[in-house]
């Protein structure tokens, strides 16, 4: 039986760094999207039209109910003259905005109902009423469980390497096929992963403690 090949970890490491920068700005960008998509979602899901609600509610629970990976085939193949990276972010910041909007929708319901009260009784505008009183109250509210989705989406980006996205797992399956060093490189993008993603978790568990949950 062979020995772990540290040399393998030593010429691994370059390729893996470049491909672990791809992996940071697919989480980075497609948690933005997540967080923007997924506040104008649970914003319009409190619309009084059914108009409006229904379709939100219909693709909502349609992408909650699909897996990832075959979200991000599915539209690799429908858009196939568009960069990979882009529909990854793409892909990942829809999937994961049907869930960060159930979160700001908890959070909007977290709300004093005194706070919707007072603004009526000051004759506040619903666009300034939003703006100014409900939404900075539940953002702050669920800080923290975005924080955790972008960790997952984060631990979830190997999922990219499925539609030739050059991200770190991507990098690693490469340089495994190339020398044969598959326990090598995928044991090293783990410690990787492992690295970025447990500070990021403590400090989640701070935030959560300091914000009271």
């Amino acid at each position: 039986m062979n020995g772990f090949d540290w040399n393998a970890v030593r010429e691994s490491l370059p390729d893996l760094l470049n491909g672990f920068r791809v992996t940071l700005l697919a989480t980075v960008l497609g948690t933005l999207v997540a967080a923007v998509l997924g506040l104008a979602v649970a914003v319009a899901g409190r619309a009084p039209s059914r108009i409006v609600t229904l379709p939100v509610r219909a693709v909502t629970e349609f992408v909650r109910s699909t897996p990832l990976l075959v979200q991000l085939v599915g539209a690799a193949a429908l858009f196939s003259s568009v960069e990979p990276l882009y529909i990854g972010i793409a892909v990942l910041g829809v999937h994961y905005a049907a869930y960060t909007s159930e979160v700001y929708r908890a959070g909007i319901d977290g709300v004093p109902k005194g706070q919707w009260e007072a603004c009526r009784a000051l004759s506040l505008s619903p666009r300034r009423t939003w703006q100014a009183v409900i939404l900075p109250q539940a953002v702050r509210n669920v800080l923290p469980a975005l924080g955790n989705y972008a960790i997952s989406m984060f631990k979830e980006t190997p999922f990219l390497a499925v539609i030739t996205v050059q991200e770190m797992v991507f990098e690693a399956r490469k340089y495994g096929a190339d020398h044969f060093a598959y326990t090598e490189v995928f044991t090293l993008a783990g410690l990787i992963f492992l690295v970025a993603s447990y500070p990021t978790s403590l400090l989640m568990r701070k935030l959560e403690k300091r914000l009271g949950h």
